[in-house]
Parts: structure tokens; C-alpha cells; sequence
């Protein structure tokens, strides 16, 4: 069973945000005076240093390990592709995922070095969610079954998450997510996307404002029904069953940070297991980080999505663990540390 089979509503969800597990800081302290005996100076490591406590606190140990990690790419389709936003065709969705499945996308050269086992999860490619400028893009039982579906697809003996997206059109969904969540203007959130132009820009901004001006007052999880998009939803059910396993999650860029939010409006403390994997290129992805006080591990001016930014950062990942777990002490190695 998942966390989410028992739910009916998605109020039974935000319900159980609440007794999801926290940090180990015990292991934590644990693992930051390992970092501080070993030959180094203290701090000397940075980010790496960061991100080896970081495990320890969700693996309840002084000294993690990845020995197995999953990176799941959902894929969606967005009726808001009505509108016009998005210059490829919503057919490229299904036609992405038969290149994931076929080993012939980018995410599966990153998954094959990072070394992580890949899944591809397609929801419901052939009904896309409803427009956002008329109405809820799915019901809440629709984003339950989405959600539900995310989180059946997390291995229980997984150390470490890494989540992706597919879908025409989601950059649309991300910025209106993000501008809901925390304000602004519209043009503040939409980037290029897929490679739209100037009036296709313009274009996006117009249709965000006006779906989140109709879904004006929505918060939370009733937010991500009137917003999201099945990927969205797969992804938050993904993040709180990875939670309630203390198994931590690498975000993905722009949209996959934006479907997340929803989770840290309902509950702030709903994200403390996740990391994002990059910043991307996308210009409301700054804006939203910085929102979402999260600190992208990797900058390198990407936009593709698939989990490519995220498969990269768990390579970071793991050179932090081998580090942490490998390097000799100042007693073990006979060297001075006064």
C-alpha cells in the first residue's frame, strides 16, 4: 500500500501532510561531525558537504549510501494547448514518451551515467486535462488518480528519488502555478518553453492571467486541480509517498519545481526531504526557487525538462556520499588537525 490508498478527497492528502515523518537530526549531527574529523578543512567541501547531512537525515544514518535510485519522467496532456501556446503539436507528448521508452532521449544518456533505473509513467495521453482560462483543469478525483498513480510508481527501496516531466504545453501550467502561488504578473513567470517567439511569449502571459484570475482564491491542492495537469499531480503524489518512505527527492527544473508547489502552500514544511536538481534557463524558475527557499545544486543554463538537470545533480549526489563515506579521518590518516 501507498500513503495515498486509503484517500478519497483530496482533503483526506492535506490531512496527512501532517504526520508525515521529519528529518533524523540526530543522524544529522552525527554525520556533520563525521564531516568535521575528516582530512579537510571544515566547510572546505561546500555544497557537498550540505548534501551528504542532507541524506543522513533522511536515511537516519551518520554514513549514506545509494545503492538504488529511480528517477520516474511523467507525461501529461494540457487542453490549455487550445489557446495557442505551445509551437509543437500535442502529439509530440506521446511521441517524446515512445523515445524515452525506445533508450533515445537525453534523460536516458544522463540516467545511464548518473546511474539511475528509469521509468516512464504516461497518464492518460489521449484525454488531456481541460482548459485552465474556462474551467478546473481535473477533478479532484481526477487529481487523486494522478497523485495515486505517482505515488505507486516510487520503489520503497529506493535512497534517493529523481523526478522529470513531459507534456506540450506544461510550461504554460508552470508559470500559472507559480504566479498563484506566489504573485506577480504573468509575465514574471513565462519563458520560451519549448521555443516559443515573441508573440507566442505574449500569448502565454495573456492566457496565465486570465486561468488564474478564473481560479482567483484556490490554495493548495485545490489550486493544483484548478491548475495543474496530470504529470503535476503524479509528481506531487510521487514527493509525499517518497516522504512518508524518508526517501529524498531531486527536483527536476522549472515545471517540475512548479508542480510542487502546491504541496509547500498547503504545508511549508511538505518539501524538506527535496532538493532541486538545477536552475533552468526558464525566467520564473529563479523567481520560484528563491519563493520556495530552495538552492538549485547545478547552474548550466538548461530548459530541456525530462529530469535532465535532476539525473545530473545526483551524480553531485553521489560524488558527496563517496566523499563523505570514503575519505579518510585526521586520526585515520595520522594527520594533524590543530
Amino acid at each position: 500500500m501507498t500513503l495515498l490508498s486509503d484517500c478519497t478527497s483530496l482533503a483526506d492528502v492535506a490531512a496527512l501532510t501532517a504526520s508525515l515523518p521529519a528529518a533524523d537530526m540526530q543522524a544529522a549531527q552525527a554525520a556533520t561531525d563525521r564531516q568535521m574529523s575528516l582530512t579537510k578543512p571544515p566547510g572546505a567541501l561546500g555544497r557537498l558537504e550540505d548534501l551528504a547531512v542532507f541524506m543522513a537525515s533522511w536515511q537516519g544514518t551518520d554514513r549514506p549510501q545509494i545503492t538504488e535510485a529511480q528517477a520516474l519522467v511523467f507525461a501529461g496532456n494540457h487542453g490549455v494547448c487550445a489557446q495557442g501556446v505551445n509551437p509543437f503539436p500535442q502529439a509530440v507528448t506521446a511521441q517524446m514518451v515512445a523515445n524515452f521508452e525506445a533508450g533515445g532521449a537525453a534523460i536516458n544518456q544522463l540516467c545511464a551515467v548518473s546511474g539511475a533505473a528509469l521509468s516512464v509513467i504516461a497518464l492518460d495521453l489521449d484525454r488531456p486535462t481541460a482548459d485552465i482560462t474556462e474551467a478546473d483543469a481535473m477533478s479532484a478525483e481526477d487529481t487523486l488518480d494522478a497523485m495515486r498513480r505517482g505515488a505507486e510508481a516510487v520503489s520503497p527501496t529506493a535512497q534517493v528519488i529523481v523526478l522529470g516531466e513531459m507534456g506540450i504545453g506544461n510550461s504554460t501550467i508552470a508559470a500559472a502555478l507559480g504566479l498563484a502561488a506566489f504573485g506577480g504578473t504573468a509575465a514574471d513567470w513565462v519563458g520560451r518553453g519549448t521555443g516559443s517567439d515573441d508573440a507566442g511569449v505574449a500569448r502565454k502571459a495573456d492566457v496565465v492571467a486570465r486561468a488564474v484570475a478564473r481560479a482567483e482564491g484556490r490554495r493548495g491542492l485545490e489550486m493544483l486541480a484548478a491548475l495543474g495537469g496530470r504529470e503535476q499531480a503524479a509528481i506531487c503524489g510521487a514527493v509525499l509517498e517518497a516522504r512518508a518512505r524518508r526517501i529524498p527527492v531531486i527536483l527536476d527544473g522549472f515545471i517540475c519545481t512548479a508542480a510542487v508547489a502546491p504541496l509547500q502552500d498547503a504545508d511549508p514544511t511538505a518539501l524538506f526531504h527535496c532538493v532541486v536538481g538545477h536552475a533552468s534557463r526558464e525566467p520564473g524558475h529563479q523567481k520560484l526557487v528563491e519563493a520556495m527557499q530552495m538552492d538549485p545544486i547545478l547552474s548550466l543554463d538548461m530548459a530541456l525538462g525530462e529530469g535532465s538537470g535532476a539525473a545530473l545533480a545526483l551524480g553531485v549526489l553521489r560524488a558527496a556520499l563517496a566523499c563523505h563515506n570514503g575519505m579518510a579521518t585526521f586520526a585515520e590518516a595520522g594527520v594533524s588537525d590543530a
